[in-house]
Formats: structure tokens, sequence, C-alpha cells
């Protein structure tokens, strides 16, 4: 064999293993795109919408939301009084004052095993309205966002599309990485002179490389919510030390087995947060005007809310959520004394909290207020504008006997990809344990089967 033949040789086998390199991503790109097209054009629309909670919610619910500005406010105490008039039988569970001179206070409570939002005029004490929490539109756009609607099932499939959607995006930019191209054309900017096959394939890649960042963003901001991967995050990175830090605690930190995320709705980074006891049982509790002066004395956010305690050992709890990451705060006060027992803000948390939590507002669209909103509609449209193209170019490929995959690979010989595939599965377990279901379904069902096995290509 001549050197000239054995180079040649050599390109052929260097050529055909990246060609098997190339339709062994297509493959699984393909297959991860079909099954989970659905959930993320669901997570895209709901996400979409619930962006513009603030405005959409201050339209639909304004009759309860607005009230006149008359000068002197009553107190808190005699609101409450008002509420608990009107609602005999109930318990109330938090006071959030209103946070503009136009805005309505709220008592969230519990009647007849309703959970309800009490809307007071906080002039005149008037009882404006009340809402269940279950008829809220942005409760349900929240839910079917954060679980289907369908409880902790729904959450891991949430979860698993949004581990997947990392697949997507990283098969796509191999996928998508020009190899020979000397200009931008199909790359940066899709080619309209083509033809109409071209023109659709440019519409599903060339828009999808402009958002991958801003996707990839939003979902590794969104998994700190997540029942399974969330969770043991939060653990892990509070048994890290990179959690809350002893200097909150006005005196030693209490061991508890009630979180701060059981009685009250806080910040991510203080959920895990453990709530202390009130000491001196048997005194005279504080008023909630007492409650609220302590809460401007200490610099609360205005929008931030008051959870009542409803046992003896129970601690006030004042918890801000704002728009701005660095504005958050949860605060434990001894229900007797008003002592601060805990007190949890921005600059106390370690560096993965703060991360975590300007990821969220960044998420939720409230950090930087409206431009921050459109940014986060236009990653989500553009989703599904890559969805759609992509499931149209399948629909148009597809061979009618045939899903239209590449031809599946040997496990063991998909060469740099399976070392891929396989770290993902480590930082996202749901994916290793979906991969490995996959795998036995094609070992002992799909390969058993002719009709299968040809539909499949595998």
């Amino acid at each position: 064999m001549t050197v000239a033949e054995g180079s040649k040789n050599k390109n052929n086998v260097e050529k055909k293993q990246s060609q098997s390199i190339y339709k062994t991503i297509w493959r699984w790109h393909f297959y991860a795109g079909i099954i989970f097209a659905p959930f993320l054009i669901i997570l895209s629309i709901t996400g979409a919408v619930y962006l513009f909670k603030p405005q959409i919610e201050n339209i639909l619910y304004q009759e309860y939301y607005e009230v006149q500005d008359q000068g002197e406010k009553i107190s808190a105490t005699q609101q409450l009084n008002n509420v608990k008039a009107e609602y005999p039988d109930a318990m109330v569970k938090r006071y959030r004052p209103g946070d503009s001179d136009t805005r309505s206070s709220e008592f969230s409570i519990i009647n007849n095993e309703n959970s309800l939002t009490v809307f007071v005029d906080p002039y005149t004490g008037k009882i404006i309205g009340e809402l269940n929490s279950e008829d809220k539109i942005m409760n349900k756009i929240e839910e079917i966002h954060g679980e289907l609607m369908a409880g902790t099932l729904g959450d891991r499939i949430v979860e698993l599309a949004a581990c997947w959607a990392i697949v997507l995006i990283v098969t796509g930019l191999y996928l998508w990485f020009p190899r020979k191209k000397k200009d931008l054309s199909g790359v940066l900017i899709p080619r309209v002179n083509k033809g109409k096959k071209v023109f659709l394939r440019d519409l599903h890649a060339v828009p999808a490389v402009w958002i991958s960042a801003g996707m990839l963003f939003l979902i590794l901001t969104g998994l700190p919510w997540s029942g399974f991967w969330g969770s043991n995050f939060q653990s892990l990175a509070t048994n890290a030390g990179v959690g809350y830090p002893p200097s909150i605690w006005g005196g030693s930190a209490p061991t508890s087995i009630v979180q701060t995320k059981d009685v009250a709705e806080v910040p991510w980074a203080a959920e895990t947060l453990d709530v202390p006891k009130s000491d001196l049982q048997g005194f005279v509790p504080l008023s909630i005007d007492e409650v609220v002066e302590i809460a401007n004395r200490v610099g609360m956010h205005p929008t931030y809310a008051i959870s009542i305690p409803s046992e003896k050992e129970g601690v006030y709890t004042l918890s801000a959520y704002p728009p701005k990451a660095e504005d958050e705060a949860t605060i434990h006060l001894d229900q007797y004394s008003g002592a601060v027992l805990a007190d949890y803000r921005f600059d106390n948390y370690g560096a993965v909290g703060k991360a975590v939590a300007l990821g969220i507002t960044l998420h939720k669209g409230t950090q930087f207020g409206l431009f921050n909103q459109l940014i986060s509609l236009f990653i989500c449209l553009g989703i599904i504008l890559i969805v759609a193209s992509g499931f149209y170019l399948w629909l148009k490929r597809k061979p009618k006997q045939e899903m239209g995959a590449p031809k599946a690979p040997r496990m063991f010989k998909m060469g740099p990809f399976l070392f891929i595939i396989v770290l993902l599965s480590f930082l996202f377990p749901l994916v290793g344990l979906s991969i490995l279901a996959v795998w036995l379904l094609d070992l002992i069902v799909i390969k058993r089967i002719p009709f299968v096995k040809r539909f499949f290509n595998a």
C-alpha cells in the first residue's frame, strides 16, 4: 500500500467516524425533541403569561386591589378585628399591608377548609371582598407551569423536560456548528433564497442558536424550584455551608424540625431556615400593630407580609419576597417579647444563595421590570418557534413507515458523546434514569419486535 493510499484510507475512516457521531447526535436530538416538544410548548406559553402576572392581576382584580387615598390609615388590629367579626370561625394566617397608599390590605385566612384572601380598605376598615386561592387565574398558570396540575408526578415530568431541554441545546449546537461555511447565511442568518426546504431548516436552527443562552439560563434558574433536583440542590448547598450563616441568629441557632417554608412564603434561600421558638410562653402576645412597628423599624420592603403564629411556641415571621433579589428578607420574632430571633437578608446569603435569588427574580421577569419581562418573553416565543418549526420539519421529512431518525448506534460506540451523556446523567439524575429506562425498553422490546425495530430504525 502506498503512502497516498494509506492516507486516503485514514481519511475515509475519520470521515465515517465523523458521520457516525453526527448521526448519533442527530438521533438523540430528534427523539428528545419529539418526546419533550409538547412540554416545552406548555412551559413556554405558561411562562410567557406568568411573566406579566403583576400587570394581569392588577387588571383582573383592580376592584380588590385599589383603594382611594384618604390620608391616615386605621390600625392593623382594627382591620384584623373586622375580618374576625366577618369570619368568626376562620383562622387568620397572614397579614399583608398595602405596599402603596392606594393598595388594599390583605388577610389570608382558612375558612371552612377554604383558603381565602380577604381584601380590606386600610382607611375605613371595610371589607372589599374575598378571593379563593384556587380561583386565582395566575395560581392556575403557575400550577401548570410548575407541575402540569398533576402534583408530584407533574413536577417530575416538568423537571425531566427541563433537563432534556439541556440535552437538546447541547446536541443542537453540535448539529448547527459550521464546519465548512465561510459566511453567516444559514449559520446566524436564515437563507431566504435557497428554497422552502432550506429556509424551514434555517428557521429551526438559526433562532435556536440566538436564544440558546437565554433558554439555558431559564432552565437553570427554574430547576431550583423543582421537587427532586431542586430539593437535593438546596440540601447540598445548606450542608456545604453556603446556606445561611450562624450570624443571622439573635442567639444560638435552633434545632428544629420545622422549616420556614412550612410557616410562610419566603425566598428560596430562606426556605430551609429552621424556625425558632418563642420562649416567653404565658405572656400576652404582641399585637399585630406592634409587629408592624418592628417591621418598619428594621426596614422591611413595603411588599412584606406577616405570618401569624397559631401555637404558643410559634413566632411571627416577616417575609419580603419583592421584585428585586437584593430586597429579600426573612425575620423571625418572638411573639411575646418581639425579640428578633433571626434576621436573614440577601447580604447574608452565601454565593449560591445569591446566585439562585438573582436567577429566580430574572426568571420571573421582576429584577429589571418591563425590560426583563420583554427579554424573557422573546426567549419564550423563540422556544415556541423552534419547537413548532422542528415539528413541521419532521412531518415534511418523515417516511410513511418509519419515524425518520438515523439508525441507532450501539451504546458503547458513541465515543465522546457517551461521556457527555454520562456527565449530564450525573448532574441531572432524572436524565440518567430516563436513559436507563429507554435503553431497557430498546433492549427488551424494540429490538425484539421486527415491525417496531424497523419503525424506530433501531
